[in-house]
Parts: structure tokens; sequence; C-alpha cells
């Protein structure tokens, strides 16, 4: 389970392609994360990554690639003491607790770099069973069930709600 959270680079893009340019991968992600993850959509999400701060953005580093991204979310209006939590990671390296520890490491980063948030959460589908597991290993608790909350290629699927407060 070796993996490293650092800011991205610029010559993270070969590796990212690589990996998010996976339908394994986009399946459970927001239709702003496109399949198929182009070289454009891959260098815009670089730029946006390195020189946009908040959000807070990390790659997962793993075997001296970039193997995935974990990034936190400001919330504004009357959530604005919330942060949602985004991440993926590429499929040769699912199921070895990375993303758990990646989540447990954000969490903290998130908590220490902005004080006034008082709450982390992430949405799983409900028919992700592996990040919803990745979420409560983390330490963050399910709070509630949203169904038929959300539309993906097509398909009704149903929102988990995870969070961890300070």
């Amino acid at each position: 389970m070796n993996f490293t959270l650092r800011p991205f680079r610029p010559d993270d893009l070969p590796a990212l392609l690589k990996h998010a340019n996976d339908p394994a991968v986009a399946v459970f992600m927001a239709d702003a994360f496109p399949h198929p993850f182009t070289e454009e959509f891959g260098r815009q999400f670089l730029e946006d990554a390195i020189h946009k701060c908040p959000p807070l953005r990390r790659c997962i580093e793993v075997d001296g690639e970039c193997a995935g991204a974990i990034g936190l979310h400001p919330k504004t209006d009357l959530w604005r003491n919330n942060m949602e939590l985004g991440y993926w990671l590429g499929r040769a390296h699912h199921g070895k607790g990375i993303m758990s520890e990646a989540i447990r490491q954000m969490v903290q980063l998130g908590f220490e770099t902005f004080p006034e948030v008082t709450r982390i959460y992430g949405s799983p589908f409900g028919s992700n069973p592996a990040s919803q597991r990745a979420l409560a290993k983390a330490g963050l608790t399910l709070e509630a069930k949203l169904i038929g909350n959300l539309i993906k290629n097509g398909k009704v699927e149903d929102e988990w709600i995870y969070a961890v407060r300070r």
C-alpha cells in the first residue's frame, strides 16, 4: 500500500490519461469527469489542479506515477462549513487499501488547512460498494441514503452520503 499524496505536476499527463480514460473509473464519477478522458480535458484538469486553490486537489502517486486523484471542494452559502470529497483511483490499484488511507489523509489535511470547515463528506453511488467501504474504513459515517437522486448514463442511481465532523 505504498502511495503518496502530492500536488499535481504537468508531467503527470501521460499517466493521468492512462488511468482516467477507463470506463470502469468513469462509471461512478460525475458527468463533469468525461469518458473518454481526452488529452485536452487532462490538460485542463491539471491546469485547474495546479493553479486553483481552493479546491484542494492531490495526485495519488503509486509506483512513481499518477494513478488517481483526490480533492476537497468547498461549498458556499448555507453549506459553507462543508467540503465535498471527490476521488478516483486507477483500476490496477483497486482493493489494496490505498483509497481509504488517501481519504484519511485528505480529511486530516482539509481540517488542518480550512479551520472554518466543520464537516467533510463524500457521496458515492448506492451501486458502488467499494467506495462506500473506503469511506467507512476511513472513519466517515453513513448519514443518509437519497433514493433515486442521481442519473448516470440514463440510469437512476441512489446517492449515499458519508461524513466526518471536526
